[in-house]
């Protein structure tokens, strides 16, 4: 230790003096930390407002309104459990729009999803022109929940339809309009939702690509097959891929709308067999003007989608598996 090394601890000496004090370092760190702290909520405010006016206010309103007789024109009336004890015992045709939502949801997207996977699959051999065919194939997912592609639907699979052209001209006689039977309607649409693949076949390609090269290269020094592979190695690397494509899919599915209202002209015709649910909760508020059995309505298809979401998450410990576990 040294006698410079000395003057600079003592508290009289000019080295000391001339170190910056930390009491004005701290000061400094705090006026920092709170200007900071200030711009972040300031940048947050317009979200805050959109969170509390649009998201959180509209849901607390509608759970009251749930408890309640309301029609939009005359006054509110407390009503208490009354919406959904008749939602569950006095009204079949809330369960009908389950029904048909559960089948929608069950056939529709599983076929979907493996649809998808097949063209990733395809697609993630190294053609050309990749950018091209993967924008072509993400097109129906940004049209399929449109007005207009709804209405082209109910042209194709109409009486003198695209498809019963085709057919006829395969000589098959006497098809049927296809949207008007109500052993085809709903199938009409789970091709609708099949057709919009693009949107998890985007993810799923993107998941391939992270699937190490040197796992199926080891894996065709053992022998392995191409089936084997993408049993073995494929699927098992990509599960977290397949998994938030179905809990993402199953929820859109659940809230399917405008291809439903389109195609049946907002009947759920033929004899309901296309009446969804959401469908049904549209014609409970703008067509009944029922508006606290609506609100009902939606707070129960929260739970169920909220149950279907916690099976998959419960479900996905046993087949889906991430980096780094044993």
């Amino acid at each position: 230790m040294t006698i410079d090394h000395l003057r600079k601890r003592l508290p009289d000496s000019p080295d000391a003096k001339e170190r910056p004090s930390t009491s004005g370092s701290r000061a400094e760190g705090a006026k920092y930390r709170r200007r900071n702290r200030q711009a972040t909520w300031l940048f947050l405010t317009p979200w805050l407002i959109g969170l509390l006016a649009i998201t959180i206010g509209p849901m607390l309103a509608s759970l009251y309104l749930s408890f309640t007789d309301y029609n939009l024109l005359g006054r509110l009336k407390w009503v208490g459990l009354d919406n959904y004890t008749r939602m569950f015992t006095d009204d079949p045709r809330f369960i009908d729009s389950a029904l048909v939502t559960l089948r929608y949801v069950i056939i529709s997207v599983p076929i979907q999803l493996g649809f998808a996977l097949a063209i990733a699959v395809v697609l993630n051999q190294g053609i050309r022109g990749l950018g091209f065919y993967r924008s072509v194939y993400y097109l129906p997912s940004l049209l399929g929940s449109s007005v207009a592609i709804a209405l082209l639907w109910r042209q194709i699979f109409g009486s003198e339809g695209l498809v019963n052209q085709g057919l006829s001209m395969l000589g098959f006689q006497e098809l049927p309009n296809w949207i008007a039977m109500p052993e085809y309607a709903l199938g009409t649409l789970m091709l609708l939702n099949v057709w919009t693949f693009g949107s998890p076949m985007i993810i799923f390609l993107a998941g391939l690509r992270q699937v190490p090269e040197d796992l199926y290269e080891a894996a065709a020094v053992d022998g392995a097959g191409r089936w084997t592979k993408f049993w073995k190695i494929t699927i098992p690397m990509i599960s977290p891929v397949i998994f938030f494509n179905l809990v993402l899919q199953m929820i859109g599915a659940f809230q399917t709308f405008t291809q439903a209202y389109v195609v049946s002209g907002g009947t759920g015709g033929p004899v309901d067999s296309t009446l969804f649910y959401t469908l049904y909760l549209y014609q409970k508020a703008f067509t009944d003007f029922n508006m606290g059995y609506a609100s009902a309505m939606a707070w129960v298809l929260l739970v169920i989608i909220a149950l279907f979401t916690a099976v998959a998450f419960g479900t996905s410990k046993k087949w889906v598996h991430y980096g780094g576990e044993k």
